[in-house]
């Protein structure tokens, strides 16, 4: 059992990569983007293009895509996004519905249905011995590594920076931060910006540790969703602390039988939806 939770950790940790882009645009703009596994797997894709393309290391081909990921998702609210927030969500949800649609339809022409990963270079099948009869991959240890930099470092920036203040307060009440002096679209193309900088490591992780296909999007936003509502929507600590209950919850499952994993997973959505539907760990307004 002691393994079994220490997989789940570790799996826990790429879990919340997945779902902390989700977190920050549900934190700032009220936006539930369907589209955020599609993301996931178009970042992957880009790293193994840039990676075949330009002969890169996996390293390199992130740092490539980083800027293009921030550029790329400050672009889409700014022209695309902003126009479909108000008080009826319907028209996000559809809008990122129809986007999840097109990156699947596009990179099945592009790439064809065949999965695909990224060379890690032998990183992948690296271990670190615990003890006896114990060990943890090297990979999935600094996926977990990260994940805890990327939600130290939002929290920081919503905490302690005027981008982040700026940030509560188009979310708390964007008609006075507006009549303050804040460009709320501006502010929100910012958030996305950083969020899809955040799927684009996420999207990176994932093709270093398995293989990716264009139909696996909604597969990483169901795990990225039930994450977010499990620790509670708009906390960044609480999206990380429920993308590592749902991570240890499937690896439970898998330890007692190979086709349980996702199932448990989902029983244990239902049990917090049930029990605490606000979440673990809800963002407080202010």
């Amino acid at each position: 059992m002691v393994d079994t939770v220490i997989q789940g950790l570790l799996l826990g940790g790429l879990y919340a990569l997945f779902a902390q882009g989700l977190s920050l645009m549900f934190g700032v703009m009220r936006l539930t983007n369907t589209a955020q596994g599609d993301f996931i797997v178009l970042a992957a894709f880009g790293a193994i293009a840039l990676a075949a393309g330009t002969g890169a290391g996996p390293l390199w081909a992130a740092v490539l895509l980083l800027p293009v990921a921030f550029g790329a998702g400050y672009a889409l609210q700014r022209w695309v996004l902003n126009g479909t927030l108000g008080k009826d969500p319907l028209p996000s949800l559809v809008v990122t519905f129809g986007l999840s649609v097109v990156i699947q339809n596009a990179l099945l022409e592009v790439f064809s249905a065949d999965p695909r990963s990224l060379d890690s270079g032998g990183l992948a099948t690296q271990s670190l011995a615990l003890g006896e009869g114990l060990a943890v991959g090297v990979l999935p240890l600094a996926i977990l590594a990260v994940a805890l930099a990327v939600t130290f470092g939002l929290q920081q920036l919503f905490d302690r920076t005027a981008l982040g203040r700026a940030f509560r307060a188009v979310s708390d009440e964007r008609e006075i931060a507006e009549l303050m002096g804040l460009d709320a679209r501006k502010v929100y193309a910012l958030a996305t910006a950083i969020a899809c900088a955040v799927i684009a490591v996420a999207g990176v992780f994932q093709a270093l540790r398995t293989t990716v296909s264009p139909a696996d999007g909604p597969l990483l936003l169901l795990f990225a969703f039930e994450a977010v509502i499990i620790g509670g929507m708009g906390s960044f600590w609480g999206t990380l602390v429920g993308a590592l209950v749902l991570g240890v919850t499937q690896q439970v499952g898998f330890r007692i039988d190979p086709g349980w994993g996702i199932w448990f997973g989902h029983l244990m959505f239902l049990a917090v939806l049930l029990v605490r539907p606000q979440g673990l760990f809800p963002r407080t307004r202010g």
